[in-house]
């Protein structure tokens, strides 16, 4: 069989396992996909050790992303961009092949699953971190009318700002500056809310109809998902799906095939409860 796994640090609540065992299955995959805790210094030498042994590919979650970047011998327009690699394999020429599928697993969610759109949409950002930066350039492939990055830091915003402004109309901003201004797309992408915490966000930037997106997810709504409907919007969404979405993504990448994602988004919905 293939081998394949997930690597990070920690690793036992990863779902990954189940989802592409769920891709392989449907799709009639002779692979295997194990998850691996990795000591937090250790990432180099496992994943070598993982690739002289005849592993085909790796998810890479935190803390390891910025690591598999440098592992990486090619890494993919995206991942460069992003900043990270959360997708390995190896080639036919035995070298490793870095992508980051963090992007397209969002939009794909939205666009794909939910029949959402942002071309021509006021989207703002918040967060300021390396999930946000992964799917930063992804989200102006779609065409929004203009996108702000809001962080409580505001330099952070800025460089993310610059770094991305070849890429669409792209603008950072301060929480406390978003007053007066409103948006038809809100996407969280930081992980306060998992922890009950929200940015100083006033109800009014929401847009007549918009949407909120967390990209974190959890058994019930997010803290930013009951904000969110509290005061109106028109559809509010967690990232369990762009996780599924960000996984199918990487099980084409290794095996050229496209599996089903919507009966695993509902499989991994039901753990979860």
């Amino acid at each position: 069989m293939d081998r394949y796994g997930v690597v990070g640090n920690p690793i036992e609540h990863s779902k990954s396992p189940q989802i592409h065992a769920a891709f392989a299955s449907q799709t009639r995959q002779n692979m295997v996909y194990d998850a691996f805790l990795v000591p937090k210094d250790g990432f180099g030498d496992f994943a070598q050790n993982f690739f002289n042994k005849g592993g085909r590919g790796l998810n890479v979650t935190l803390p390891f992303k910025l690591q598999a970047r440098q592992f990486a011998d090619v890494c993919s327009g995206r991942a460069r961009k992003a900043g990270a690699v959360n997708t390995l394999l190896i080639g036919k020429d035995n070298k490793i092949y870095g992508d980051n599928t963090d992007g397209i697993g969002m939009v794909r969610d939205i666009c794909k699953n939910h029949q959402g759109q942002f071309r021509d949409k006021r989207v703002l950002v918040l967060g300021a971190g390396g999930a946000v930066r992964g799917v930063l350039e992804v989200l102006l492939d779609e065409k929004p009318a203009h996108l702000n990055i809001a962080n409580r830091t505001v330099e952070k915003a800025e460089q993310l700002a610059s770094l991305f402004a070849d890429c669409g109309p792209v603008s950072a901003s301060g929480y406390t500056d978003l007053d007066g201004g409103q948006f038809d797309f809100i996407i969280n992408g930081t992980a306060a809310s998992l922890q009950g915490a929200l940015p100083p966000l006033a109800p009014t930037i929401m847009a007549p109809g918009a949407w909120c997106y967390d990209m974190m997810y959890t058994r019930g709504d997010t803290a930013f998902m009951s904000w969110a409907k509290a005061h109106g919007a028109a559809k509010t969404l967690d990232g369990l799906g762009m996780l599924v979405e960000q996984a199918a993504e990487s099980f084409f990448i290794w095996r050229n095939v496209r599996p089903d994602t919507l009966p695993v988004i509902h499989m991994i919905r039901e753990l979860l409860t």
